[in-house]
């Protein structure tokens, strides 16, 4: 987040339960509670090692087909070259 928590926003789709909060500068996901006494916090904000592992698999009804091959795929340190993912 490049701001303070001044620049922080929270959006909720109307009709729905469905809420993100954000930096209204960078963009940056935020904590927000989605689920009354559950703090969900993106793990793309965190700027420490990640310690924990996951414990479940959830809305896997829905995954989309390629899921299964993932572990297939190439992995790259950082933002491969286009000829590097062709």
């Amino acid at each position: 987040m490049l701001g303070n928590a001044a620049s922080a926003r929270s959006f909720t789709l109307p009709g729905t339960r469905h809420n993100k909060s954000f930096c209204k500068l960078c963009g940056s996901a935020l904590p927000n509670t989605q689920v009354a006494g559950l703090l969900v916090v993106p793990v793309g904000c965190l700027d420490s090692k990640i310690t924990m592992l996951p414990t479940a698999h959830i809305f896997s009804s829905g995954k989309a087909v390629w899921d299964e091959r993932l572990g297939e795929v190439p992995k790259f340190e950082g933002l491969p070259t286009w000829t590097a993912i062709k």
